[in-house]
């Protein structure tokens, strides 16, 4: 049977998912500076030219994976608002996804080239600082909302939470990868659980 072609659009967007995956493989591998526009263009397929024509440059191209990943966690807090249930039910399925973070969350090190390049860039910082407010502000807004749903009173406002939850997933994680053997991921899921337990549902761990 002939394969079907393929629409222009369809072909654009086969191209993007493309530069995108090389893209997350080769920043992971060699960091965002070692990384060139050739060898991500080489890696997915196509030319420079190619590229240029989806992404104004790598800033874009990293922002966007970013974004991605973003919207890949949303979508999972999202399942655990639609399934509904009791409070112990909704608290429990929240505590579980905070927890198994690490796991579940393989760009890491996306997130840590970005944070690298916002220090040493003014011009990438702008575009980073813009990102990450609204981030903190949608992630703010997903524990109000799991709040009212679960019917779980806030023991801080949900803006400090979503910082000081962002903030201890990031250290946490920096933790595990320098040193996996001490900070296992056993360990890593009985701190974050823990927190969680204790500054989000106000209730002593376990």
């Amino acid at each position: 049977m002939k394969p079907k072609r393929l629409t222009r659009e369809q072909s654009k967007d086969q191209t993007r998912e493309r530069l995108l995956s090389s893209a997350n493989t080769i920043f992971t591998k060699k960091g965002y500076v070692a990384a060139s526009i050739e060898d991500i263009a080489a890696a997915a397929g196509y030319t420079r030219g190619a590229f240029y024509s989806n992404f104004g440059g790598k800033a874009e191209l990293l922002l966007e994976l970013l974004k991605c990943d973003h919207e890949a966690m949303r979508a999972e807090l999202q399942q655990i608002f639609d399934a509904g249930g009791t409070r112990d039910e909704m608290e429990a399925r929240a505590l579980t996804f905070y927890s198994q973070f690490i796991r579940l969350n393989p760009a890491f090190m996306l997130w840590a080239e970005a944070k690298l390049q916002a220090a040493r860039d003014a011009k990438f910082r702008t575009r980073y600082i813009a990102f990450m407010r609204e981030k903190i502000q949608d992630m703010a807004a997903t524990i109000e909302l799991f709040a009212e749903r679960a019917g779980t009173p806030l023991l801080l406002p949900a803006e400090q939470l979503a910082v000081g939850l962002m903030g201890l997933c990031d250290g946490i994680q920096a933790i595990h990868q320098a040193d996996p053997q001490f900070v296992s991921l056993e360990m890593t899921e009985a701190t974050l659980s823990g927190f969680f337990a204790r500054v989000v549902l106000g209730r002593a761990p376990g």
